[in-house]
């Protein structure tokens, strides 16, 4: 995954800015890092000035990347390869994520196994940003974000497999049977577990 990230956000760079230099490995696992540990330190809306702040801040921050390095290979980050993406979008909305999201969701079976409880819910992850597929969903606290199908083992919340919504194509019907569908996909491989189900959200 981290040579995908880095070969698709070098080429897209190289293309836009002149005397650009290659982030390599060790930065983005640290870009990475950070990304984490703001999320151990609950920073969500916090800003990153704050976090590199010479008083208020935290140090580890300021040691790991300086702050216009992170805000930099924030506005750099990709996951594709850009000229080929209309015709790629063309099929499916998450193309530009998509094989990122596929790496990693294929790797989830493989590194856990669940035990005899098993939840197939939905999550709805707060997004306000742009994205055709984003979803509003009143009863939700977000509100906005993007839906996300979730297997998950009940005694360690640990996700096994996830979906995400794309939505239907332009022009076509609602899926019929749906709910049956996303079951069936969700639970797939997984023999003498007790399956919950949550719906009605």
């Amino acid at each position: 995954m981290i040579q995908l990230i880095l070969q698709m956000t070098n080429v897209y760079r190289r293309r836009s800015v002149s005397g650009w230099n290659d982030v390599d490995a060790e930065e983005i696992r640290a870009y990475m890092g950070l990304l984490i540990l703001a999320g151990v330190y609950r920073s969500k809306g916090e800003s990153t000035r704050s976090l590199w702040n010479d008083q208020s801040g935290r140090p580890i921050f300021r040691a790991t990347l300086s702050h216009k390095h992170f805000e930099m290979i924030s506005a750099s980050l990709r996951f594709d390869h850009r000229l080929t993406r209309p015709a790629r979008y063309k099929k499916d909305k998450l193309t530009a994520f998509r094989n990122m999201w596929d790496k990693w969701t294929e790797r989830l079976p493989l590194l856990f196994n669940p035990g005899e409880d098993i939840c197939v819910d939905e999550q709805l992850v707060a997004f306000r940003g742009r994205c055709k597929f984003r979803q509003y969903i009143p009863s939700k606290p977000a509100k906005y974000g993007l839906k996300i199908w979730i297997t998950a083992d009940v005694a360690t919340s640990y996700a096994w497999r996830c979906q995400v919504y794309t939505g239907k194509a332009a022009g076509e019907s609602p899926e019929k049977g749906q709910g049956k569908r996303v079951i069936l996909d969700m639970t797939e491989g997984l023999k003498g577990v007790t399956l919950t189900v949550a719906a009605g959200h």
